[in-house]
Parts: structure tokens; C-alpha cells; sequence
């Protein structure tokens, strides 16, 4: 895909967005200028791993490629998309070179909501997912674990009321885990969920950022919220150790 890049301005608006792109350097650009105008981004490099990653945290609207690796085309993941309980709501935008008005007419008879022809670029992409999330009326309340507050909406974090100022990564890393609290996840799974799958990140890279999420949110006396589960992984909770 070919997505010219600019800055778009606006607000930061705080929905959860999946792309699912398979040139990887298209996915960090992609992921970089999205992140930039506001939004949380997870991103996928096949139809399989698109499909598990709405599985594990559901998203607010897909941006989905036609042409995919693996055996499975945007097309096939719409069709699936379409098939999961509980699942028709998503909405999907459709982003493909193919621009004859029969493949727009397949795209959206196969359940996408919306098809952009590439090369376009962020402002066009911008103004197509915010019309899409205003008819699906969806709203970012703020997130809350114990004493944290995660507003997606200002980016902005409290604790106790304390504001905390984190750095990018530790923010996703944040709220990343105060979507799924309770839940372990692996090194694995949190570098693919904030670095993506095909950027190549040390596995202990993940327990460096750890470390400094935990020095940032938590003053003396308060309770470590991020629990070390031995030969497992990370999770958020208050169970003690």
C-alpha cells in the first residue's frame, strides 16, 4: 500500500484501530501518522493474524488490505469477520489498489463498510474513519484500574490523582494491559501487540520498558499493579504475589 503521509491535525480521538497490512514498512508508517493524529493502533500482517488479534482485544474500526500473504484475502477476512458472533458491528475500511468499480462493489458486498483506493493519504484516511466511527457512534470513555485513570481521549494518565507523564511506548504498554486487566501475557505477545510483528525488537526490550512503566506510575507506598508471572509473562492486577 501506498499511503502518502502528512499531517492532518485534529484532536487526539483515542479509538482503537487495526490495521492489517503486510508490507511491514507501510505498517510503521502507517502506524507512526495514525498514532500521531490520536488513535491507538494495533497492527496485523496476514488474514490469520488479523483475525486473532480481534479475538484477543476487539477494535474500534479495521483498515484492511485487500491483497494479504498466507492464503487469506482482505476479502476472506471480511467474510470471517462478518461470520463471528457478536462481531458484525466492526467496521471495516477497505484499502486496495484495485480501483475498478466492480472490485468497490465486491469489497462492501463482502461486508466492508468502506473502500479507499491507494495511494491516498492520511488526511483522506483521517476524515474516512472519523465518518465511519461517528455513524457507529463509538465513544472512549476513560479506563480505570484501582487507583489509575487512563483518559484515550487527552492522553492523559493519573494515579491517585497524581498525573504521570509516560513516554510513548509505556503509555501503549499501559493501556494495552488496562484493556485486558487480569490477563498474562507473554514477552511474545506484548512485543507483537506494541511493536508489531515485523519489526525486530529483543525479546528483553519488553522487561526494559516494564521496568520503566513501573518506576513512572508507581510512587512509595503504592501498590505494584503489574504483576511478574514467573516463566509466563506480565499481567495487570492487584493479586499479590
Amino acid at each position: 500500500m501506498n499511503v502518502e503521509t502528512q499531517d492532518a491535525g485534529g484532536a487526539s480521538r483515542g479509538a482503537r484501530l487495526l490495521v492489517v497490512e503486510d508490507d511491514p514498512s507501510l505498517q510503521v508508517m502507517m502506524r507512526y501518522n495514525l498514532e500521531k493524529l490520536g488513535y491507538a493502533v494495533d497492527v496485523a500482517s496476514d488474514g490469520a493474524a488479523a483475525l486473532n488479534a480481534v479475538s484477543a482485544a476487539r477494535p474500534d474500526l479495521v483498515l484492511l488490505d485487500w491483497m494479504l500473504p498466507g492464503g487469506m484475502s482482505g476479502l476472506d477476512v471480511c467474510r470471517r469477520l462478518r461470520a463471528l458472533p457478536g462481531d458484525n458491528a466492526i467496521p471495516v475500511i477497505m484499502l486496495t489498489a484495485r480501483s475498478e468499480e466492480t472490485d468497490a462493489i465486491s469489497g462492501l458486498e463482502n461486508g466492508a463498510d468502506d473502500y479507499l483506493t491507494k495511494p491516498c493519504s492520511i488526511a483522506t484516511l483521517d476524515a474516512r474513519i472519523k465518518a465511519m466511527l461517528r455513524r457507529m457512534n463509538v465513544t472512549y470513555d476513560e479506563l480505570r484500574f484501582e487507583d489509575i485513570v487512563l483518559d484515550p481521549t487527552k492522553h492523559r494518565v493519573e494515579r491517585s490523582g497524581r498525573k504521570i507523564q509516560l513516554g510513548p511506548t509505556e503509555y501503549r504498554l499501559l493501556e494495552f494491559f488496562m484493556r485486558r486487566p487480569g490477563r498474562v501475557f507473554s514477552r511474545e505477545d506484548i512485543l507483537k501487540a506494541i511493536w508489531g510483528e515485523n519489526i525486530h525488537v529483543e525479546i528483553r526490550t519488553v522487561d526494559v520498558h516494564i521496568r520503566r512503566l513501573r518506576r513512572e506510575i508507581n510512587a512509595p507506598g503504592e501498590a505494584d499493579l503489574i504483576r511478574t508471572v514467573r516463566s509466563a509473562g506480565y499481567a495487570l492486577d492487584n493479586t499479590p504475589d
